[in-house]
């Protein structure tokens, strides 16, 4: 078996500077204000390109995206350390492509998908479809070699770039980028061997599914120091900011300013640069409450559906020491801004970020703290135009036909079942540390015999003479073990574990690790100090089971959305704790953060309940073939490396899943996957990967490099509808294909039927009550007999009703929730209720001895 090691260096995002004709590129960093005649903006800003000066005159067609250089070589336009280069053409595009592997190379060996031309979009009214690669500095990554699964002879190994190793272990070579500054640099696992900027682990002596005598308990001793060797390329950490006595925490929640850009080129704000000055002055803004979506708050239909960049400012009031302190280092962080954010601070340019879900943050000190400041003015400006390389995936469509459509027309168009709500969905905070600081915390947790292993690695900044004091509490303030320096581990006697929901009569069980750090500066003594949540517990997964604890582990949960009437897709503790609540009460010990990170908060409140999550990233809707290639895969690494960062820590979170409903079927997919697969496993060896396929077993290409396999079916709703009669002969062949082929344990991660809330029919027929719970009740009777035998879980579809976008077969939204979107039950909820409830008392509250499930290399898999 093949494992991708990642020795990439750390991203550094591209942006484009459109002024005439021309397209430049530039590093991303902060940089000098930009000139009256520049207009900043990048590719999340599609707009009709007729409007730039870059795109095809009326009535032509318009082709872009990975395709060819319509047998041109590319002109290098101010290129700079290999970054994207622009082509010009009369009439078309300029087409962007990845660099190659020398510095200012020409493009030669870069084959985007498989170095196959795209097809031009036809259809009667659709003229062309823009796709347009993403920002992001493209590592070169060769296509995949002729044989799905072969060696990628090419490949070359260094800095952006992938080398791929063989090893008959699960993970015997994982091979990350050097410990992050002040990480200590001999931090080896006895019997591994150094290379420069990476460990390589020895193999496994037992093979992948071995015997697992002596080795389990010195695994988990063993495996720490391996955890932070296996770095992110992403530089420092991503602590969730908590007050102390060393920091201070300001939150931004309430109204903001806010205009959406709805001029024809969505450039105004740009080329009038609203950053720099109050927004009222360059025109009327809205109240916007911030964290919420902007498309539900308002009466403007416009808004709803808009493309393109909207403008959030706040003058924020700060306390007199933040900005006179010099030992204080101000922070500014933002949860989610979705889709792409620029933000200013006092009209300078301080941070931007591609993606939503995931935080990002910029240190403002100097900002703030060069004068007479009692306040500052935050700007950010968020794209939430979807590409074939964004995460999720869109494409542009443009309307040319004038005898239809106003010029210029064009629509976002997606290929996934949800609304594409934007903005800020999630708190702006403003946060303070001292200048040297606690920067990230790792911990990993094992057991060996009745005796917990806190394995923590701590790195600081600021300077490298510090000291490091850790505690750690149990749940009533008592310390249960203590440590110094910056990585080792705590061992902690007859140790509560952290069980889930229903699983253990005390579930959920947490700690603290109380880290404490003291420095000499040239200021003088500076002390920091953070305190992380804790929960002991281990993950293993067999051919047929999935193991908490060394027990089996049955998920019966839900798939959700973060989604509600008016705030859209904006976090609101209210309907959080009421979602928790019904959660318990239905029974339900899991979830799936489908399709995407839900807050950190959300994360957090698992924690403390018991309630275990698979972590999935926003890969959904990835069905183009445009959507394999190298720009794509690029900032879908990135955002597992984010994903990992902020979520590493969470005892609820039991697996990460990188996609959703791929197309796995397509030639490019199985590298594509695999890569991803192999990464996050690097990221984080101690739990389990997935994705959540709906492709037919024998052709699904990434299925065999997958932990769990995660199969979404709709039996009598997508295929022989109202035919309840084949589910239980369709289930069935579905799950014995599956485990024949892979002997891998199987999740039925997604299953449902459309209700409308008061529609009753019997018989049952579509759409009604009685036809959800019909449904659901054919399914459970084949889950009951293989849950015996490999099925380890079952996630309905969905907790709850959401938003869609228009289409004839939405009725306000998907109505697949056993629950309204107002959270009220429909009769499929106290079906699904007695269900959950009864597979929990199974299990419940059963005592045993708990062993380490770890073997050899694989900490997850026996």
């Amino acid at each position: 078996m093949l494992y991708l090691i990642s020795r990439r260096a750390p991203c550094q995002f591209l942006h484009f500077h459109f002024s005439g004709n021309c397209i430049s590129s530039t590093k991303s960093s902060i940089r000098r204000q930009l000139r009256e005649s520049e207009i900043r903006t990048n590719t999340r800003n599609l707009v009709p390109l007729d409007r730039l000066g870059l795109g095809p005159k009326e009535d032509s067609d318009l082709q872009a995206g990975l395709g060819s250089w319509g047998g041109r070589r590319p002109r290098r336009h101010q290129v700079r350390d290999g970054d994207l280069r622009g082509v010009q053409a009369p009439g078309r595009v300029a087409t962007l492509q990845a660099p190659g592997p020398a510095e200012g190379g020409d493009l030669a060996g870069t084959r985007p998908l498989g170095g196959r031309r795209p097809c031009r979009h036809q259809a009667r009214d659709w003229a062309a479809t823009l796709q347009t690669p993403g920002l992001g500095r493209v590592a070169s990554l060769q296509a995949p070699g002729p044989a799905e699964g072969g060696d990628l002879a090419g490949a070359r190994p260094g800095i952006g770039q992938w080398s791929w190793v063989r090893d008959p272990g699960l993970v015997a070579a994982l091979q990350a980028p050097g410990p992050p500054r002040g990480a200590p640099a001999s931090c080896l696992l006895p019997g591994a061997r150094a290379s420069p900027g990476h460990v390589t682990l020895s193999p496994a002596t037992g093979g992948p599914r071995g015997a697992m005598g002596a080795r389990r308990a010195g695994a988990w001793t063993a495996l720490g120091p391996l955890l932070w060797g296996c770095a992110l390329a992403l530089r420092g950490g991503m602590l969730y900011p908590r007050e102390g006595p060393s920091r201070e925490r300001k939150d931004l929640d309430g109204l903001w300013s806010f205009r959406a850009d709805l001029s024809d080129s969505r450039r105004l704000g740009f080329e009038q640069q609203w950053y720099r000055r109050p927004l009222r002055e360059s025109g009327p803004t809205l109240d916007m409450p911030v964290p919420s979506s902007f498309n539900d708050v308002g009466q403007d239909a416009q808004l709803r559906n808009f493309v393109g960049w909207v403008w959030y400012e706040r003058e924020a009031v700060l306390p007199q020491r933040w900005t006179q302190d010099l030992g204080t280092r101000v922070v500014l962080r933002i949860g989610s801004a979705h889709y792409y954010a620029i933000v200013w601070v006092n009209g300078v340019h301080v941070a931007e970020h591609e993606g939503g879900h995931l935080p990002f943050e910029a240190d403002i000190s100097k900002l703030v703290q060069s004068g007479p400041l009692s306040s500052c003015r935050i700007t950010v400006a968020i794209n939430n135009t979807l590409t074939p390389h964004t995460l999720p995936p869109g494409t542009i469509l443009y309307k040319t036909d004038t005898s239809k459509y106003p010029k210029g027309y064009f629509v976002q168009d997606i290929n996934f079942d949800f609304f594409n709500y934007a903005g800020l969905h999630r708190s702006v905070i403003l946060y303070t540390t001292p200048t040297t600081y606690i920067d990230d915390i790792t911990v990993t947790t094992g057991v060996d015999q009745d005796t917990g292993l806190v394995n923590y690695q701590i790195l600081t900044q600021g300077s490298e003479h510090v000291r490091l004091e850790v505690r750690l509490l149990d749940a009533e303030g008592r310390e249960v073990a203590r440590g110094t320096g910056g990585q080792g581990q705590l061992q902690v006697p007859a140790a509560h574990l952290w069980w889930p929901y229903l699983m253990h009569e005390h579930p959920a069980y947490l700690y603290s690790l109380e880290v404490s750090m003291t420095a000499q500066t040239d200021a003088g003594p500076v002390s920091d100090f953070y305190a992380l949540p804790v929960g002991i517990r281990t993950v293993a997964v067999t051919e047929s089971q999935f193991l908490i604890n060394g027990k089996p582990f049955y998920f019966h949960g839900v798939n959700k959305h973060e989604d509600a009437d008016v705030r859209g897709k904006g976090f609101d503790w209210p309907l959080l704790v009421k979602d928790f609540n019904l959660l318990r009460w239905l029974g339900a010990n899991a979830f799936r953060t489908s399709h995407y990170p839900y807050a950190e908060e959300v994360m957090q409140l698992c924690d403390r309940q018991g309630i275990v999550v698979i972590d999935e990233c926003p890969g959904v809707g990835i069905v183009l073939p445009q959507s394999f290639g190298n720009a794509s895969l690029q900032h879908h690494l990135r955002v597992m490396e984010e994903l990992v960062r902020r979520d590493k820590n969470h005892p609820a979170v039991v697996m990460w899943s990188v996609a959703n409903e791929p197309s796995s079927f397509l030639k490019p997919a199985g590298y594509y996957l695999k890569t991803v697969i192999a990464h996050t496993k690097a990221l984080d060896p101690t739990r389990p990967v997935t994705y959540v396929t709906n492709s037919n077993y024998a052709a699904d290409l990434g299925a065999p490099y997958v932990d769990v396999i995660c199969v979404n079916s709709y039996y009598s709703w997508y295929h022989d509808y109202g035919h309840l009669e084949v589910v239980q002969l369709q289930l069935r062949t579905q799950f014995e294909s599956w485990y024949r082929t892979y002997q891998k344990p199987i999740i039925q991660s997604e299953y449902g039927a459309e209700t409308i809330a008061g529609f009753h029919e019997d018989p049952p027929l579509m759409f009604s009550e009685e036809y959800q719970k019909s449904l659901l009740e054919q399914y459970h009777l084949v889950l009951d007999q293989k849950r015996k035998e490999y099925v380890v879980g079952e996630l309905i579809w969905n907790f709850a009703d959401f938003m869609t976008n228009q289409s004839p077969q939405r009725a306000l939204g998907n109505k697949k929730g056993i629950f309204t979107r107002q959270r009220q039950p429909k009769s499929a909820a106290f079906l699904l209720r007695d269900r959950y409830w009864k597979l929990a008392n199974e299990t419940r509250y059963h005592r045993s001895v708990v062993k380490s499930q770890c073997l050899g290399n694989s900490p997850f898999t026996l």
